[in-house]
């Protein structure tokens, strides 16, 4: 009888109630992208372009489900025992990763409307649905089961989202570039998770912080390994150096949209990913961690701004390609208070956190521009902008603002704000050396930076390119790529209006 009695027990341990409210986000991201591709099938070519806006539409409510989660207290998917780790967490990090992601996947729609018209429609936005719904479960994740499995259904959709020109040579060397990239990322880190899980005999990242610290002698090394194995296979997915070598062509070869939602969103994965293990996971392992990721911060945003500064403006897709470099310079950045975290506190993270969707608005702005530019300039050469405000001058203040914020100057006040919370960040945990590479770096960025700026305002008079090739015709911009355009400027505007946000933002514990 006890034994019956027990087993019954046993059985109704396993039996674990769902919050659906605090997993709608990506339920909703992933419910559209099927409905989307479902709907496809039933759709005539007059009318494909629906498709566009009901995943608009769909990222619109998946964004509105956060609003009721804002508290932050929300867990589901929990163990029954005394533990009571969870595999989901809805706590204020995770809502401020999947605002952001999925604020990063609506801009990247708004930019793709109207714009697939030789593309297959269904397979697009189901892809691009896909992986946003894989995007907003990953900082919600609390095991590494499911951190791994989210950071996969991020990444793979990815892959053909890069590749979907079909007949475009470019496009599939990019999308075999990222796919041969990201699938060795993941083999190292599925070896370095397995170690792991050898070492302390659990998933959950709040058992092994706890575990880590008490591994037996002969397990040690071996999760050493395994915590190293696992940062590596993150520093893919960050664009870190020397892992880096996939993004300019990735970004150059990829439709102009899903350049931008690499460059932000698949961005916020890997890093929120990296926190997570790191912070949560392996706080015990500090020394190791620590060190590493300040030494691939300094290394990552110099190989980034030094090579930035040598695009050619006539290469044909060089403004692409300076974004693409610029973004691993902004990488670096981001990688400052995650190794300043080994050092003091958790809070640093605040920093990254803060940066991050500083740098989400205003590079998302930056590809809303290049989308316009290149409806009238193919080539997308950084000589292509020379003059842009005598033809296209709300566009030019825009692109303008977009670079200021990025290079940390007024009035793009934000940039700036952030830049001095980075900094502080590595200040306050005593990496007066690696501030010192930061300051170096953003001296550097301001060349690139200012240099564009600068030739959106200058005559488009003198400018060989245009001379070679005949004046281009002036063509409508479709409505969702204005407000894409719009909503960024709006929001930067509105972030350097109040730039004392951004510090009380990163002094906040989010976790």
């Amino acid at each position: 009888m006890t034994v019956a009695a027990d087993s019954a027990t046993g059985v109704a341990s396993l039996v674990q109630s769902v919050d659906w409210l605090a997993i709608a986000p990506p339920v909703i991201a992933a419910s559209v992208a099927l409905l989307v591709l479902v709907a496809d099938l039933f759709v005539g070519e007059r009318h494909k372009p629906l498709l566009g806006y009901g995943a608009v539409a769909g990222l619109v409510a998946a964004l509105a489900t956060l609003l009721p989660l804002r508290a932050g207290d929300r867990s589901t998917f929990c163990l029954t025992g005394p533990t009571q780790a969870c595999s989901y967490t809805a706590d204020h990090f995770a809502l401020v990763i999947q605002a952001l992601v999925l604020g990063g996947a609506l801009v990247t729609a708004l930019l793709s409307v109207g714009d697939t018209r030789k593309l297959p429609a269904g397979e697009f936005w189901f892809l691009l649905l896909a992986s946003a719904a894989g995007a907003a479960l990953l900082p919600a994740a609390r095991d590494l089961a499911t951190l791994v499995v989210a950071l996969e259904v991020a990444s793979l959709p990815a892959f053909a989202l890069v590749g979907i020109k079909r007949g475009d040579r470019r496009s599939s060397e990019a999308a075999l570039k990222f796919f041969l990239s990201s699938v060795v990322a993941t083999a190292v880190m599925l070896l370095g998770v397995s170690f792991v899980y050898a070492a302390t005999g659990t998933m959950h990242l709040t058992e092994i912080a706890a575990r880590l610290d008490d591994v037996p002698g002969r397990f040690a090394t071996l999760a050493e390994a395994g915590v190293v194995l696992t940062l590596v296979g993150f520093a893919f997915k960050t664009a870190a150096a020397p892992f880096h070598f996939w993004v300019p062509d990735t970004y150059v070869g990829a439709p102009l949209p899903i350049a931008a939602y690499l460059s932000v969103v698949g961005k916020a994965v890997g890093f929120s990913g990296l926190i997570l293990v790191t912070v949560i996971g392996f706080p015990s392992h500090a020394d190791v961690w620590g060190p590493a990721l300040a030494v691939l911060a300094a290394l990552t945003m110099t190989i980034g701004n030094v090579a930035a500064v040598r695009q050619n403006a006539t290469r044909a897709r060089s403004a692409v390609r300076l974004l693409a470099w610029s973004s691993v310079g902004q990488a670096g950045y981001l990688l400052v208070p995650i190794a300043a975290a080994a050092y003091s506190s958790d809070a640093q993270i605040g920093s990254t956190v803060a940066y991050a969707l500083m740098y989400a608005v205003v590079n998302l702005g930056a590809f809303a521009v290049a989308a316009l530019v290149a409806r009238t300039h193919p080539g997308n050469r950084l000589s292509d902008y020379r003059g842009l405000y005598a033809t296209r001058p709300l566009a030019a203040l825009a692109m303008g603002f977009f670079l200021l914020c990025l290079a940390g100057l007024p009035p793009g006040i934000i940039g700036l704000f952030a830049k001095v919370t980075v900094f502080s960040s590595a200040v306050d945990a005593g990496l007066g050396w690696l501030a010192v590479v930061m300051a170096v770096n953003v001296v550097i960025a301001l060349y690139y930076y200012l240099q564009w700026t600068a030739a959106l305002f200058r005559s488009p008079e003198g400018d060989t390119k245009a001379q070679a090739e005949p004046p281009a015709t002036k063509h409508l911009v479709p409505a969702p790529l204005t407000l894409a355009i719009v909503l960024t400027a709006v929001a930067g505007i509105t972030l350097s209006g109040a730039p004392q946000l951004i510090l009380r933002f990163a002094a906040v514990s989010l976790f």
